[in-house]
């Protein structure tokens, strides 16, 4: 998983209510099998190319283009859990989406690909998104759990402890837990050779049941 320390860049404004996982990545995509690449399928129905004099989406506006952060309204990833709406806004280079709240596995997606989900309340949001609005850089700063508008104010914003640390070192969950608990691991499989060695099939048992099963 990519790290997630500090990004700084243009965000692209999207205050939209209840923007779920099928607009941002339909459906009819879902058979594709590579996670590289799905950036083109984002919000196809609203992308460049449609009817002609249909305004042109934010993300086809020069210089949101090329946004690394969002600015969502409500409820934004809600609808079905497909993790690829995920993989499609990270492969459209975005590491950061703001919103008041998130579809929850959305939510927990975001946090497993590396990108960070920041949830404001009402007044912060008005002012990220007013900053977003102004084509201006935005600095989001995991470490310091803060945003830095244009203007140089600062907003706060939580993120749960594991969270905060996986998306720091570059971790999903298990990585988690082979980089801080392996030791622990380790001792409670050698205790438990110990104390209840019937448990322990041992390597050389492995090596039987395949030579039995002609390496099945």
């Amino acid at each position: 998983m990519r790290r997630f320390t500090t990004v700084t860049g243009i965000a692209a404004p999207l205050p939209e209510a209840d923007i779920d996982t099928d607009v941002i990545f339909p459906a009819r995509f879902l058979l594709i099998a590579e996670k590289d690449g799905l950036g083109k399928y984002a919000f196809n129905e609203r992308r460049a190319g449609k009817a002609d004099g249909a305004p042109d989406f934010i993300l086809d506006v020069a210089p949101f283009d090329e946004a690394s952060i969002l600015v969502a309204g409500h409820n934004f990833g809600s609808g079905s859990s497909r993790e690829q709406a995920v993989w499609a806004l990270a492969d459209l280079g975005f590491r950061c989406i703001i919103a008041p709240s998130f579809g929850e596995i959305f939510f927990n997606n975001c946090l497993k690909n590396g990108v960070l989900p920041v949830v404001l309340d009402e007044a912060e949001h008005r002012r990220a998104l007013a900053a977003a609005q102004s084509a201006r850089p935005l600095a989001v700063d995991l470490e310091a759990r803060s945003l830095t508008l244009p203007d140089g104010g600062t907003i706060p914003f939580a993120t749960d402890s594991f969270s905060r640390r996986a998306l720091l070192q570059g971790l999903d969950e298990i990585g988690m837990i082979l980089s801080e608990d392996l030791a622990e691991i380790d001792a409670f499989e050698a205790r438990q050779r110990r104390q209840e060695p019937w448990l322990d099939i041992g390597d050389w048992r492995l090596a039987a049941f395949a030579a039995e099963t002609g390496g099945a």
